[in-house]
């Protein structure tokens, strides 16, 4: 079968305020994953209930308040997604949130359709994993902070990918489409954005998504910041940074069995794995860090 919503969603596409995005199961033509984002002038806030969906409010510029029924935490947040790992907070289901940003901002609601209802939660930016993947031209850092190891959920798995300029991730193409032995079976929102150039220019980056031949599905699409691909099934990667441009995107994942992310490669390509004996990861990163830094 083929996908029932078109998986390229272009920024502002979906917009309804006070979401400048927003991707509900129901929109995505799927059962468990959504993703919305907040853009809020300074003192703006924003209300809104989570009904059947936990959710992460994860600042992507800003920092902010979250109230969540009648307690609250305060986000430092960060300038950019380039510019540090950020901390962020977890709100349950069927619960009354305010986003509040007092210097204005733009943050991520990452969310998963849940069953159980668990405690609002702060997530200290330094207490967020830090990983290396792949080597050379394939060298990025994934961001572990709402994977099954590191922060505990009912469903909902996130995390963050930074993928310096010139490097492809998301490879060797893997799936997880199929519950079995070594994989599971997740929905996935790829949201992008793109660092500017010196001169302030937008950049752009290339995602890629492949299907199987009973379900088919075809993306190589041009990316830019605010623009999400959605990937019901089939094999996705890479996802290539323009020469010049680092790349940031943020996965959430869920799906209906256990909470795992096991994901199998395409096994026409799982052997350019072997090729990186011996090649050291890009020396650019770490990108980011809980640290901040001086350029954004």
């Amino acid at each position: 079968m083929s996908p029932r919503v078109n998986p390229v969603v272009p920024k502002g596409s979906t917009a309804d305020k006070p979401f400048e995005l927003v991707v509900t199961p129901e929109k995505a033509g799927w059962r468990y994953s959504g993703l919305r984002v907040l853009d809020l002038a300074p003192g703006a806030k924003a209300r809104f209930v989570t009904g059947d969906d936990e959710m992460l409010v994860l600042p992507l510029s800003g920092g902010c308040d979250v109230t969540c029924d009648d307690e609250r935490f305060t986000l430092t947040g960060r300038r950019s997604v380039f510019s540090r790992v950020t901390d962020f907070a977890y709100v349950p289901r069927g619960s009354a949130v305010t986003v509040r940003a007092p210097n204005g901002g733009r943050f991520a609601l990452p969310a998963a359709r849940a069953d159980r209802k668990l405690p609002f939660r702060y997530g200290p930016a330094e207490d967020v994993a830090v990983e290396l993947r792949g080597a050379g031209q394939a060298s990025r850092q994934v961001n572990n902070f709402c994977t099954p190891d590191r922060f505990d959920c009912d469903r909902l798995i996130a995390c963050e990918v930074l993928t310096p300029g010139g490097n492809w991730s998301s490879y060797p193409p893997h799936k997880h489409d199929e519950a079995g032995e070594g994989e599971s079976r997740l929905e996935e929102i790829y949201y992008f954005e793109v660092a500017p150039s010196p001169a302030g220019g937008a950049g752009s980056a290339y995602q890629r998504v492949y299907g199987h031949p009973d379900r088919p599905i075809d993306v190589c699409a041009e990316v830019r910041s605010g623009d999400v691909v959605l990937i019901p099934y089939g094999w996705h990667g890479p996802s290539m940074a323009a020469p010049g441009y680092d790349l940031y995107y943020l996965n959430v994942m869920a799906g209906p069995g256990a909470r795992e992310w096991l994901v199998r490669d395409d096994p026409a390509h799982g052997w350019v794995r072997t090729s990186w004996s011996g090649t050291p990861v890009d020396p650019r990163l770490p990108l980011t860090t809980s640290t901040e830094r001086t350029r954004s």
